[in-house]
């Protein structure tokens, strides 16, 4: 059972309509995700990555085929069945952190044990073991908007990984962060993968997150073009080059110093524009 498929997709089709025509999204996928995967979705906005993802996710279902994860059909189950699955054996990280401002950082990652029925003690122990995992036990008491970017998204993977759930889903999880807070997150990410055996599945674009990835999955136009391993021979220089040009981006020009050191430097809120649409 060890090299069993947590994830299936058999011949996976998703069209929307728009208006008088349909938009195919994703276009007879079939995939396999096993335990201890660390894989990307990777392609152009539009390519269907976001879709698979929600779909994996149980957030959507499949216009036709399937997708099977542990164990479940998506397509056949009920909205109750479908938060069930999500709230027991699935962690979420997204770009805009989805962080609640009124409650502090322990609050925040406590939040999905309490739709499971933990005990108090039980909570505590298991938030602030999330909280080590991700370098910030001391945190615990503060609230997002005495966070840094790459404080939030290290706050939405300790929320993300406190139910220690098989699988964790991550939609452009590097996308409102610098270059530095980038690469601590997915060190972070790398490690839990290695030492926990999650399974993690990126959407992604970006060419940090890439170098990370132990298998790369390109989508184009709703259809799987290239599923590759990423060997590891490959992936020290993948990072070397995404870490260089990181580093080369994250050099601040001198008219803008003194803005940075307003703002809380590199390290500061790290934030883009808004999410865009879907992907």
């Amino acid at each position: 059972m060890e090299n069993a498929a947590l994830i299936q997709t058999k011949d996976l089709v998703k069209i929307y309509p728009m208006g008088s025509h349909e938009l195919v999204a994703l276009n007879n996928v079939n995939l396999d995700f096993k335990k201890g995967e660390f894989a990307g979705l990777v392609g152009p906005s539009g390519s269907g990555k976001t879709t698979l993802l929600n779909i994996v996710g149980s957030l959507d279902s499949p216009t036709r085929g399937s997708a099977i994860v542990m164990g479940k059909k998506v397509e056949e189950l009920s909205h109750k069945q479908a938060a069930r699955l999500r709230n027991s054996h699935i962690g979420f990280i997204f770009q805009t952190f989805n962080l609640l401002p009124v409650y502090t950082v322990f609050e925040n990652v406590e939040f999905p044990l309490l739709l499971l029925g933990f005990s108090p003690a039980e909570r505590k122990r298991l938030v602030m073991e999330a909280l080590d995992w991700v370098r910030l036990a001391d945190r615990a008491r503060s609230r997002p908007a005495q966070l840094s970017g790459g404080e939030s998204q290290r706050v939405a993977i300790a929320r993300a990984i406190v139910k220690k759930p098989a699988i964790i889903l991550a939609d452009e999880p590097t996308a409102n962060l610098d270059a530095e807070n980038s690469h601590n997150v997915l060190q972070i990410m790398e490690e839990l993968n290695q030492e926990t055996g999650t399974t993690f599945i990126f959407a992604t674009h970006d060419e940090k997150v890439i170098s990370y990835l132990r298998r790369k999955i390109t989508l184009i136009d709703g259809r799987v073009v290239r599923d590759e391993v990423m060997t590891p021979e490959r992936q020290p220089e993948a990072k070397a080059q995404a870490q260089a040009q990181a580093q080369a981006q994250a050099k601040p020009s001198p008219g803008r110093t003194e803005q940075a050191e307003e703002t809380g430097g590199p390290g500061g809120t790290g934030t883009r524009g808004g999410s865009g649409g879907r992907r």
